[in-house]
């Protein structure tokens, strides 16, 4: 975090498991980290967050946060704000590709496509972030570099589509994507965020719960663990410009086509 003019405050969003956990492990072993809040949507749960809560010294704190329920993001972002004057990086990490238990799984045809599946997708990976951004962007350093950078997915790219198919997490993170551009170029039009960089952040594939499933045509040099794909993804934070705002960039800081 050497961009940064001072030790910064984060937050990380969907930080129990996979690549969120990695980012607070990272930010956490970073002098440049002042104070950091995690969040889950069950902090009860998250054994590995808590443990590194207790050996932080005081600069993590874990809080609920679901992204389908706006009142708990207002009170993540309250809890926020009382402990931090300025907030300089947030991610949004959480995002859904399958669950058996809600029968959500990437459709192969349209015949696949159910209702309530598909809205929730976009409950999860579209509308999620934009509520996270919605109440915490007020809480950005003013007049400093703050970073917002969500996760997204490279199906999400309207031009790379050759395959088809996943119509509801192509068009989730296509409508995220969306959503970033778009507060982008809000947080340019205001005195106090003029300096923000807002972007979208592929991080290739994770070897986590959320690929598992769909690994077996990748080659294993394209599959990163978590703790690599969270230092990719940190150095291409570190180097961003306020010009690259509302763009969309893969782990290796290369631009991706909307």
């Amino acid at each position: 975090m050497n961009s940064f003019d001072q030790p910064i405050n984060a937050v990380v969003q969907g930080a129990s498991r996979g690549l969120g956990l990695a980012f607070v492990e990272r930010l956490l072993d970073s002098d440049q980290l002042a104070g950091l809040v995690a969040t889950c949507r069950d902090p009860r749960q998250a054994d590995e967050l808590q443990a590194l809560a207790q050996r932080s010294g005081g600069r993590l704190a874990v809080t609920g946060l679901d992204v389908t329920d706006e009142a708990q993001i207002a009170e993540a972002a309250a809890f926020t704000d009382e402990r931090f004057d300025d907030l300089h990086l947030l991610l949004n990490v959480a995002g859904i590709l399958h669950d058996e238990t809600r029968d959500i799984y990437p459709e192969k045809k349209l015949d696949d496509v159910q209702p309530a599946s598909a809205l929730y997708s976009f409950r999860v990976n579209a509308l999620g972030p934009l509520l996270v951004m919605k109440h915490f962007v007020g809480l950005l350093a003013a007049g400093q570099r703050a970073v917002v950078a969500n996760l997204s997915a490279k199906v999400g790219s309207i031009g790379a589509n050759q395959m088809g198919g996943w119509y509801s997490h192509r068009g989730s993170k296509a409508a995220q994507n969306m959503f970033t551009r778009t507060v982008a170029l809000e947080l340019k039009h205001h005195k106090k965020t003029r300096h923000a960089i807002c972007v979208g952040l592929y991080p290739g594939t994770v070897d986590t719960e959320l690929s598992a499933p769909f690994q077996s045509n990748i080659s294993e040099d394209k599959i990163f663990s978590p703790s690599r794909a969270a230092d990719q993804l940190l150095k291409v934070i570190d180097e961003l410009e306020p010009t690259d705002s509302g763009g969309f960039y893969d782990w290796s800081g290369k631009s991706i086509q909307w």
